[in-house]
C-alpha cells in the first residue's frame, strides 16, 4: 500500500460494511485507527483483525462522544482524520412515505443519522482546533455518510423520507462547517453512495423486486455496491491527495444518478 495515512489517527464510527473496509484499508495504508460502535462486538472483532483501538458507544449521546473523542486522543495523542459512516434505516421505526411515516421515526432516523454526524463534528473540531497543525498546516479532515437518495430520490422501493432529509441535512452542515473552517485548516466533505450491500440494506438485498430494479438503477455495480468499491473515494478525501478539496459531495453510486 501506498502509506499515505504513515501516522495519521483516524477515527470511524461504525463498525461493519463501508466502515469496516474502510478501517482495514486505512490501517493497511499506516493509520493508527479508533473505531467507535454502538455494538460492541463488531467494534471489538474490527479492532483486534486490524490492530486498532476501540470503544462502544451511542453516538446520539453527547456524553459518549465526548469520551470517544477523549479516549481517542489519549491513545493517539491527536485526531487527524475523522470518518463518520455510523447510520441507520429507520423504516422498521416509523420511517418511509410521508403520509405514513411516524413522529418517532423521523426522530429516530434524525437522530442515529444528522444529530449523530452532528455530534461527532462538533467534539472532533474542538479537538482540531487545540492541536498543533501538522507540516503543511492542516488541522485534520472529516468525511461524513450522505445517500443518494438526498439529490435523486425514487418513488419505488426506497421512499423513506425521514431518512433522505437526515442525509441532505448532513450535507448542508458540512458545507456550512467546512467554509467557517477552511481558515483553520479543517477540511470537511460527504460520500454521497448508492445501495451497498451492508447490514443495514439486508432488506432490499434479499427482495427480488427491489434488486432487479437496483441491477438496473445501479449499472455499474450490477445490482448493489459492494462496500470496497467506496474505499478509494473515501481515503482520497481523507488523505492530502485531496488537500484543495472542501465543501463537496462525491457522489459514489454505481450509476444510480443518471437514470
Amino acid at each position: 500500500m501506498s502509506g499515505r495515512f504513515e501516522g495519521r489517527v483516524c477515527l470511524i464510527t461504525g463498525s461493519t460494511g463501508i466502515a469496516a473496509a474502510a478501517a482495514a484499508a486505512l490501517a493497511d495504508e499506516g493509520a493508527r485507527v479508533f473505531v467507535a460502535s454502538r455494538t460492541a462486538d463488531h467494534a471489538r472483532d474490527l479492532a483486534e483483525r486490524i490492530g486498532a483501538a476501540w470503544s462502544e458507544a451511542d453516538l446520539t449521546q453527547e456524553g459518549d462522544v465526548q469520551s470517544v473523542v477523549e479516549r481517542c486522543v489519549e491513545t493517539f495523542g491527536r485526531i487527524d482524520c475523522v470518518y463518520n459512516v455510523a447510520g441507520i434505516s429507520a423504516r422498521r421505526l416509523g420511517d418511509g412515505a410521508l403520509h405514513e411515516m411516524t413522529l418517532d421515526g423521523w426522530r429516530a432516523v434524525m437522530d442515529a443519522n444528522a444529530t449523530s454526524q452532528f455530534l461527532v463534528c462538533r467534539a472532533a473540531v474542538r479537538q482540531m482546533l487545540d492541536q498543533e497543525p501538522d507540516v503543511n498546516g492542516r488541522r485534520g479532515t472529516i468525511l461524513n455518510m450522505g445517500s443518494v437518495t438526498a439529490r435523486h430520490p425514487v418513488q419505488q422501493h426506497f421512499a423513506t423520507h425521514g431518512y433522505a432529509a437526515s442525509k441532505g441535512a448532513i450535507e448542508s452542515l458540512s458545507r456550512s462547517i467546512a467554509v467557517y473552517y477552511a481558515p483553520h485548516g479543517i477540511r470537511v466533505n460527504v460520500i454521497a453512495p448508492g445501495l451497498v450491500a451492508t447490514p443495514m440494506s439486508e432488506r432490499a438485498q434479499t427482495d427480488e423486486e427491489i434488486m432487479a430494479f437496483v441491477t438496473t438503477k445501479q449499472p455499474l455495480a450490477g445490482g448493489a455496491i459492494e462496500p470496497d468499491a467506496l474505499v478509494g473515494a473515501a481515503l482520497y478525501l481523507l488523505s492530502d491527495d485531496s488537500r484543495m478539496v472542501s465543501g463537496q459531495v462525491v457522489t459514489v453510486d454505481g450509476g444510480w444518478s443518471l437514470g
